[in-house]
C-alpha cells in the first residue's frame, strides 16, 4: 500500500480532496474495528460502524486525538476544517461536521503522503477515543 499515492503531490490537493480520500480511509478503519466484536448481522455492524463515521464521531476523533499531532498535522486539519464544502449535512452540528472534514482531511493527507505508520498509530488511537466516550454515553449531536 505504500505506493498507492506515489505520483500525487499533496500540494496539488485542496483540503476538501484530502477530506475525500481520508473519508474512504477512514472508513476501512471503522468496518475493521467493528468486525472485531461479537456482531456478525449486517444490519448491526452498520450500525455499530456509524458511530465511527458520522460527523459527531469524527469531531470526537479529533479531539481525542488532538494532544498527539504535530503542528503540521494540525494545521492540515484546520485547513480542512475551515474548508468551504457545498455538502450539505446530515444529522449534524455545523461544527461537528467542520471537525469531522479536518479529521478527514488529515487521515487524507497521511495517507497521500504515505505516512502509514503515523496513519495507523493516529487512526487506533482515535477509534479508542470515541469508544472510550460512547461507554460513558451517545457522542454529542448523535440521536438517541
Amino acid at each position: 500500500m505504500s505506493n498507492l499515492f506515489l505520483n500525487l503531490r499533496v500540494s496539488d490537493w485542496s483540503p476538501l480532496a484530502m477530506a475525500y480520500i481520508g473519508d474512504a480511509i477512514w472508513e476501512v478503519y471503522a468496518r475493521e474495528r467493528t468486525m472485531h466484536g461479537d456482531i456478525r448481522r449486517p444490519s448491526k455492524l452498520h450500525q455499530q460502524c456509524t458511530r465511527y463515521v458520522c460527523a459527531a464521531g469524527q469531531a470526537e476523533a479529533l479531539r481525542g486525538i488532538d494532544p498527539l499531532l504535530t503542528n503540521e498535522e494540525r494545521d492540515i486539519a484546520r485547513r480542512g476544517r475551515n474548508s468551504k464544502s457545498k455538502s450539505i449535512r446530515k444529522n449534524a452540528t455545523m461544527a461537528d461536521y467542520r471537525h469531522g472534514t479536518g479529521f478527514e482531511a488529515l487521515i487524507g493527507y497521511l495517507a497521500m503522503t504515505s505516512q502509514w505508520e503515523r496513519l495507523h498509530i493516529l487512526a487506533g488511537s482515535a477509534l479508542d477515543w470515541i469508544d472510550q466516550v460512547n461507554e460513558g454515553g451517545a457522542l454529542r449531536g448523535e440521536k438517541e
